[in-house]
């Protein structure tokens, strides 16, 4: 009897659930979370002030004589490295998720897969853009989205680059 329920449980689809569940945790919560990270951040009504209290200080310790108008350029290129990394990071994450191949796989790179991962953070750039046009004193830009597309393409770029050169090793 006790074989008979165990093959039944083994092939009602349990276990099929919970590694469809253990697949999901492992490769798409990632990407998801990074996503929750980037959302909040976009809501924060003050984000430039609260970067720049933390920024221009440090600047204006490590370089005195710094007139303030180059500290806030430095500050505003500083914001867009933190926009090209913040999506570079979702490009890989997304990739990742989009190929779920084993830890030791020696399969291809294929670029329809990169060409997913960045499809989807085109669209969720752009959705985050048209987002921070409803949060008080943020605004929506179309250069922030090509920002964080050359972030994605530059993330995605370094990976196949470097697999590229591991491969020679």
């Amino acid at each position: 009897m006790a074989k008979f329920l165990v093959a039944v449980a083994g092939k009602s689809g349990f276990h099929r659930r919970v590694s469809k569940f253990a697949n999901f945790a492992k490769y798409w919560l990632p990407p998801l979370l990074w996503m929750g990270i980037i959302f909040s951040a976009s809501g924060d009504t003050n984000s430039y002030r609260h970067s720049s209290t933390l920024f221009e200080p440090l600047l204006h310790w490590l370089f005195p004589h710094l007139p303030q108008a180059q500290v806030e350029t430095l500050h505003y290129y500083f914001r867009k490295c933190a926009h090209l990394s913040e999506y570079a990071i979702l490009a890989l994450l997304l990739r990742r998720a989009i190929r779920q191949a084993p830890k030791q796989s020696r399969r291809p790179w294929r670029w329809d897969e990169a060409g997913l991962a960045l499809a989807i953070v085109y669209l969720y750039a752009a959705s985050d853009e048209l987002h921070q046009v409803f949060v008080p004193n943020r605004c929506g830009q179309v250069s922030d989205v090509l920002v964080d597309c050359s972030g994605a393409v530059l993330g995605l770029g370094l990976l196949w680059f470097g697999g590229k050169i591991l491969k020679r090793w």
